[in-house]
Parts: structure tokens; sequence; C-alpha cells
């Protein structure tokens, strides 16, 4: 193959598979790692795409990247829905959730409208406003509305959080560094996180196979903290075999 056609080729993969690693497209493209690497670096150079540890993003999707609730309902939808019907079955009848904001958390909580006796808490008004016709209770709590996120904020968010107990969190991230942790772009939507980590029993991590491999400005937990994780198949065999080893069970859909 062609230095050029390799290029396009790395960049054809990234855009559909999201990210791309250097020991897969060495394989996928029959070359070395250190020719990989070398792709991957002139690609970032020539603002094509964003270099990572051990691979690549696209650019539009970069580790610090901010973008919007509406931007990131577009995204891997499919993969949003799969996640979602592998999270409903977690929750039995009669327990307290938590769903912090995000789109798959959005469709966690459209997937679970049928359950009885639930107690949902959340700090995304966009989810409170989805299960306003449910037949279970939706707390909802206080604090500043970021507007990026539609979620709640700040101080009066985390105070009111302290003074709830949950069975299940479930916790959608930007960016899973499994060497590192689970981070957010926001340091305030990080602080708010902490809390209901604390507040719930288990933390359930419920992103798609993009965000491993990213690090973003605010750690929110260590891996450590994580009980579960459901992701796509998507997911590189070096994230998880990390996840494994640090205890972690993970549930591919």
């Amino acid at each position: 193959m062609l230095s050029e056609e390799r290029l396009r080729a790395i960049l054809q993969i990234l855009h559909k598979d999201g990210r791309v690693l250097v020991g897969g497209l060495a394989k996928r493209l029959h070359t070395s790692l250190i020719t990989i690497r070398k792709d991957l670096e002139h690609l970032h150079q020539h603002g094509q795409l964003q270099r990572t540890h051990g691979g690549a993003l696209p650019i539009s999707a970069g580790v610090t990247k901010d973008s919007s609730l509406r931007e990131k309902e577009q995204w891997r939808q499919d993969e949003k829905r799969r996640i979602a019907r592998a999270a409903a079955p977690m929750i039995q009848v009669g327990q307290v959730i938590i769903l912090d904001s995000g789109t798959t958390t959005t469709a966690i909580a459209r997937a679970c409208r049928e359950i009885r006796n639930l107690s949902i808490i959340t700090n995304a008004t966009n989810i409170a406003a989805e299960l306003s016709d449910a037949a279970f209770d939706v707390i909802l709590t206080g604090g500043t509305l970021r507007k990026n996120s539609l979620s709640l904020i700040g101080p009066f968010a985390e105070e009111s959080l302290r003074k709830l107990s949950a069975d299940l969190l479930f916790l959608a991230v930007h960016g899973f560094d499994v060497s590192y942790g689970l981070t957010a772009p926001n340091l305030l939507e990080a602080r708010v996180n902490r809390v209901v980590a604390e507040a719930a029993r288990l933390t359930i991590v419920v992103c798609d196979s993009s965000k491993f491999g990213r690090r973003n400005m605010s750690l929110i937990l260590p891996t450590s903290a994580v009980h579960e994780t459901i992701t796509d198949k998507g997911i590189a065999k070096t994230d998880l075999r990390l996840l494994r080893k640090a205890n972690v069970e993970v549930t591919t859909v």
C-alpha cells in the first residue's frame, strides 16, 4: 500500500470507528507500529486528526472539546440505544437510581419508563422533562443551569445530593482513560459527578467505545472507583483487559 493510500485508509477507519489505535491499524493495514505512528503524527501535524496516547481521535472530537447536548444527540445513536437496553434490566423494582446528565443516560431514562415503584434522582433537566409523565418519582436536584449540557451544577446541586442515597448510579462520561480515570471538560460538572458517586452504592459507567483513550480537563473518579462499565463492542482489547485487571465488570453490546 502506498503512503497516500495508507493515510486515506486511516482517515476512513477513523471516521467510521470514531477512534483508532496504533496496534489495530498496524494489523489492518499490514504494516509496522513505527510506520503507523509516523502516519498519525503526519495527519496530526496537518490538522486531520487529534493524536492521543496509543492512537488518535477525530479532530471534531478533540480531547478537550465540550460539545453541546444537541450535538452529542446525533452521535452514535445505535450504540447508545444498545447500552440503554443493557442497562435497564439491571434496575430492580423499588430501587433508587441516579442518572447524571448525558445523551446515553437520557436513553436509559427512556428505556426504564415501565419499571414500577422506581425513584430516579437526576441533575439533568432534560431527563426530568423526559420522565415528567412517568409513573414513578423523579427527584431533580437544585443548582445552576449549565446550558451546554442542560445539567444543574454548583454548591446547591452538590449539597442536595449529599443528603440522598441511591442503589445505582449510571454515569455518562466525556473521557475514560483507563490508566487515569473518568474525566469531564467542566470542573463544576466533575465535582457534581464525584458527589453522586459518593451517594450511590454502585457506580456503573455507560459510554460508547469512542470515549476510551480520551482525557479531559477535570478528573471525576479513578478507574478503581468504577464497579461496572457498559459499552459497545468497539472497545479496544487493551482497554478491555485493563478494565478487567482493575476488577471492573464489563458488558459489551
